[in-house]
């Protein structure tokens, strides 16, 4: 709060107190008394001014400075109630109190929002784990009818990786509930993905080179395994029409930490779109030639990477090749400093 902002805000009421004096002045020159006595009331009604705006200003000062203050030092500006010293005048009474009314509200609506997603969360795993009963089911009967089930099997896996798709995304808000950091073999992650991906891989043609991955890293294996099946998704839904599909996995150890590369010679991402391909539903040019993308995977591997304290980035060439890099810190000190 400055002098000058303050002299500028009330210069109605000087003018309306000028007014004020000169009516006065006029009014005892009118009854004839003395010039001396003229001055005199005139002298003391402009330091009477003066003095009253002073104190008023200081005594306002105080307050709104601190309210400045605590709004630029909160990270949490809604605790800024509580930091406010108690008012000396009235108007500072009023801002308080609708302060905390204002609070208190968003409160009771950030509390009922809070409660409507935990239970919609609930319903959606609830949900997941009930439809995976009858896709499980049809498995069984496509695996016991290998001559007709053959391309079902293919789409009831996508199914199956689309629910869990959701399954993860309903968790990752809260994943640190439920990772255990601990050393994790890449080779052992990768393969688990592989795996589970064999049928899909196998269907694209796709070849697999690894070089590298013999070693432990600081991470949770079940969402990294999920993180490689998100890539290797990707990596089928854009591959080119052009060649085979190679998916080439590799790390590298650096000064504490382990850099993975995972890289197909699929489609490549257009460099308009690469600064954007790990925000929530952004499908891209990509997604919209192909019409299979949600937006939703990178989104969901970049939300985990950040949780896990690994970094991710993105390297692509259209028409060439999509690389992601994944860096592992191997020391738990060094860890924890990145996920602070």
């Amino acid at each position: 709060m400055t002098f000058l902002k303050f002299v500028t805000d009330r210069k109605t009421a000087y003018a309306l107190r000028l007014e004020a004096i000169l009516a006065s002045v006029l009014f005892l020159m009118a009854f004839r008394v003395e010039r001396q006595a003229i001055v005199s009331v005139t002298v003391i009604d402009l330091m009477a001014v003066i003095f009253i705006d002073l104190w008023e200003f200081f005594r306002k000062k105080t307050f709104y400075d601190r309210l400045r203050q605590n709004l630029k030092d909160l990270d949490q500006t809604y605790l800024l109630p509580e930091m406010l010293p108690q008012p000396s005048f009235y108007e500072g009474e009023i801002l308080t109190e609708a302060l905390f009314e204002s609070d208190k509200s968003m409160c009771e609506h950030v509390a009922e929002y809070r409660r409507q997603s935990r239970e919609f969360r609930e319903y959606i795993e609830l949900w997941v784990h009930e439809v995976k009963l009858p896709v499980a089911a049809l498995s069984l009967m496509c695996h016991n009818n290998p001559e007709t089930g053959a391309k079902m099997t293919a789409q009831l896996k996508r199914i199956d990786d689309d629910i869990e798709n959701v399954l993860f995304y309903a968790r990752c808000e809260n994943a640190e509930k439920d990772y255990r950091i601990k050393e994790v073999s890449l080779q052992k992650a990768f393969g688990s993905a592989a795996l589970k991906n064999r049928e899909l891989l196998q269907s694209a043609d796709a070849s697999i080179e690894t070089s590298g991955l013999k070693v432990d890293v600081l991470t949770d294996g079940k969402w990294l395994s999920f993180i490689f099946g998100q890539l290797m998704a990707n990596s089928l839904k854009y591959r080119s029409p052009d060649r085979p599909l190679v998916l080439s996995v590799s790390a590298t150890e650096q000064e504490g930490r382990v850099c993975l590369r995972f890289r197909d010679n699929g489609m490549g991402i257009p460099q308009k779109d690469l600064p954007y391909i790990f925000e929530k539903s952004f499908t891209g040019q990509n997604g919209r030639i192909t019409g299979k993308s949600t937006g939703m995977g990178l989104y969901i591997v970049k939300n985990l990477c950040e949780r896990l304290g690994h970094g991710i980035e993105a390297r692509s060439e259209e028409g060439e090749y999509t690389e992601v890099l994944i860096t592992f810190a191997k020391d738990e000190q060094i860890l924890r400093v990145t996920k602070l």
